[in-house]
């Protein structure tokens, strides 16, 4: 009963990363189409048009710890809910690029704070020996919600009128089943004792997350170690410094594998790979299956294996995937070797950072940090994952695929290093111990 309750509570929570790779992707189905209906160059519709979400996911990710610190990680959850359904009522709806990107903003920022309260909520209520797969669910629902979106795009092409419109305009339908169904969860008990001094409410969750256990003793563990720390602290002192880079080299080299370039202009990477439009939009789909079948291996294997060895796992897979999509375009392969390729990227990338990125942040940070220092490695994430899709059609109109691609490569070289060199194991370790591992 007790393991039923964690999970259908994180399950929902992680609904939330659902219509975090929803709206991520559901933007490519519409590219092409955006592109000539409002013809303002390639610099115009890379940043304004095709970029403006992820520019607000910059800022929610920024700024999301400060709701999910004050008013808590529910009801920061239930708001992301309503950000994302607005921002899919009126991006569909909208008669001009500005406004299109206005609203695309807006579920940006729902985005970006969801990929710190979603990871804190589920870690702080998930047992040490299940919290790699629980908060994982967060990332299969992303990749759920990316296979979702491409398969919803491939089914409304056929629309006759304003295809783009019913492709983005669909994701209000999740969006409120999911805003309504997080008013269920309960409050995260580490939260209504740290942050909001709520002993009884605190007790009443333990005992609802393990009725076996001691939650007296429970509590007291928690706010010793919160008393153990000052309440001025911030993620930048010194004694930090470690779990800080370790969250920036996570989200640097997750951007720099370029998965959200892969899957942002999916279509018009086929397409350049001489695929027809409907083949290229079908192809897309190939890679949210290959996406959801590998995290769901990821998903299995990350609390067995642990989070190292899965990145070893993906970083090899990353290098030889990306070369040799960068030999295939530097040749002028034309077919599907280039889809199948980008296959065997996904699945580095699911399998490996996918299945990790989302509970490494989560775990690494101290209890009264967690939400700062998550908004820090997301923070990291998304800037990234807004920069380099704006570049790509000028990139690979300038200097071509390949180069590109070559680069994506030799930066997954980069990050073998990292994770032979500094990356620790955090599986199976209780929150509270890994701080005392991480934390010099």
């Amino acid at each position: 009963m007790k393991k039923n309750k964690i999970f259908f509570w994180s399950l929902t929570v992680a609904l939330a990363g659902f219509l975090f790779g929803f709206d991520t992707v559901v933007i490519s189905g519409a590219d092409l189409s955006l592109q000539e209906l409002w013809q303002r160059g390639e610099f115009f519709h890379g940043f304004v048009v095709m970029a403006s979400a992820l520019w607000g996911t910059v800022i929610g990710a920024m700024f999301g710890g400060i709701p999910t610190d004050k008013i808590g990680r529910k009801q920061t959850l239930f708001w992301i809910g309503i950000l994302y359904s607005v921002s899919a009522i009126g991006s569909a709806m909208a008669g001009d690029p500005w406004v299109f990107a206005c609203f695309r903003f807006i579920g940006g920022l729902g985005v970006g704070a969801s990929t710190i309260a979603a990871p804190a909520y589920i870690s702080e209520i998930s047992p040490a020996s299940d919290r790699g797969k629980l908060v994982a669910l967060y990332q299969f629902n992303i990749v759920f919600g990316i296979l979702i979106a491409f398969f919803s795009n491939y089914l409304l092409s056929g629309v006759e009128t304003d295809a783009w419109r019913w492709m983005i305009g669909v994701e209000a339908i999740p969006a409120i089943i999911y805003t309504l169904m997080v008013l269920g969860v309960p409050k995260s008990p580490r939260w209504l004792l740290t942050k909001n001094n709520d002993r009884a409410e605190a007790a009443k969750t333990l005992a609802l997350i393990d009725p076996q256990a001691d939650v007296e003793s429970q509590m007291d563990a928690i706010l010793a170690d919160d008393a153990s720390h000052a309440k001025n602290e911030t993620i930048f002192l010194g004694k930090y410094r470690f779990p800080l880079i370790l969250a920036f080299l996570i989200a640097f080299f997750n951007q720099f594998s370029g998965i959200n370039a892969l899957l942002y202009y999916a279509p018009r990477i086929f397409a350049s790979a001489g695929l027809e439009e409907s083949t290229a939009l079908l192809s897309s789909v190939g890679i949210g299956l290959t996406n959801l079948v590998f995290t769901l291996a990821g998903v299995y294997l990350i609390d067995r294996l642990g989070r190292k060895q899965l990145m070893y796992i993906g970083s090899f897979g990353y290098i030889i995937s990306l070369s040799l999509v960068a030999y295939a375009f530097a040749v002028g392969w034309q077919g599907m070797a280039i889809p199948i390729f980008l296959f065997m990227f996904i699945a580095a990338h699911a399998i490996g950072q996918g299945a990790v990125i989302w509970v490494f942040i989560s775990e690494i940070f101290p209890n009264h940090l967690r939400a700062s220092g998550q908004a820090f490695g997301s923070s990291t994430h998304w800037v990234l994952a807004a920069i380099i899709p704006s570049l790509i059609p000028l990139l690979f109109t300038k200097i071509g695929a390949a180069p590109v691609f070559g680069f994506f490569a030799f930066m997954m070289f980069l990050q073998l290093i990292f994770v032979w060199k500094m990356m620790p194991e955090t599986k199976g370790v209780a929150l509270e111990d890994l701080q005392k591992q991480l934390i010099k």
